[in-house]
């Protein structure tokens, strides 16, 4: 099993700065993709920032230039800096990992996506 925790996140007003972190923990896995979503009240989960193992990242349309998402110092992390927050970044934002277990002794893998249980974060105008 794969276990992702978050941290950061929490109140800010407007034109402030937070930062999202996430760990992914367990054993047998490699990482294919990780990256962050969000889900504001009434609306779908929506892609924010992602990364994969290639480095190639791609971010929502409406955090371009204010959020950016880079690997932590450590294995299997994650880290969302997010600049000039606005009322509307406010959200629960959670954790997602793509990842590859290994299933058997031959090293067969499946691909599996984790969630983290989310943090909230809210832009006070």
């Amino acid at each position: 099993q794969v276990q992702l925790v978050e941290s950061g996140g929490g109140l800010v007003q407007s034109g402030g700065s937070l930062s999202l972190f996430c760990a992914a923990s367990g054993s047998g896995f490699s990482i294919n993709a990780m990256g962050w979503y969000r889900q504001a009240p009434g609306k779908e989960r929506e892609l924010v920032a992602g990364i994969n193992s290639g480095d190639r990242i791609n971010y929502e349309e409406s955090v371009k230039g204010r959020f950016t998402i880079s690997r932590g110092n450590a294995k299997n992390t994650v880290r969302l800096q997010m600049n000039s927050l606005q009322p509307n970044d406010t959200a629960v934002y959670y954790c997602h990992a793509d990842v590859s277990r290994v299933v058997n002794v031959e090293g067969a893998t499946v691909r599996r996506e984790y969630w983290g249980k989310g943090t909230l974060v809210t832009v006070s105008s």
